[in-house]
């Protein structure tokens, strides 16, 4: 199991078991009242998935040589991380000299390597920016929001889109139907 699988797993672990702890500690007052409370307090999907990328990020920091802490990060900081978030990705990447690239769907296997995603990278750093905000960080110096961080994932973007032959188009807005047009 690698250090990034382990971390979410102990996370998760125990937030397992301090939701189950609330649980049963809220099961025991009134039922009409608590019901409210559990659906009131009881974190999102998206929350839970922002403190896990924070905590593996911060976790990061700290294992980093040297540690370094959150007020010294920079959006290099931010790169060197996702690129040893890379290590565990499942996204097959083809290079220009594979005779697949550019083939949406490889007839045989190739020894390309494995990345994070684009769409779970620029999700990652999504959460992981306002997560920054959230934990103290003045928006002004965010690193998830530094420039480099934005070209970097434009240009992972466009490269796995060329490897696997799909242009990236952006998703157009669908235009509500007025009253004239019906």
């Amino acid at each position: 199991m690698d250090a990034y699988s382990e971390t979410n797993n102990s996370i998760n672990n125990s937030t397992t078991t301090a939701h189950q702890d609330f649980s049963t500690t809220v099961a025991s007052g009134s039922s009409s009242s608590t019901s409210q409370a559990v659906a009131s307090t009881t974190p999102s999907r998206y929350e839970n998935q922002k403190r896990r990328d924070w905590n593996t990020f911060c976790q990061y920091l700290r294992n980093h040589h040297p540690p370094l802490f959150i007020s010294q990060c920079s959006g290099a900081n931010v790169l060197e991380f996702l690129c040893y978030l890379d290590q565990f990705g499942k996204t097959k990447v083809h290079t220009m000299i594979c005779p697949f690239y550019g083939h949406p769907n490889p007839p045989a296997p190739c020894p390309c390597p494995l990345r994070q995603a684009w769409g779970s990278l620029d999700a990652l750093i999504g959460r992981l920016r306002v997560a920054y905000e959230e934990n103290g960080g003045a928006p002004e110096v965010n690193p998830f929001g530094a420039r480099a961080v934005k070209l970097y994932l434009r240009e992972i973007r466009d490269l796995q889109s060329k490897a696997r032959g799909i242009s990236y188009e952006k998703k157009k807005r669908k235009r509500v139907a007025s009253q004239q047009d019906i």
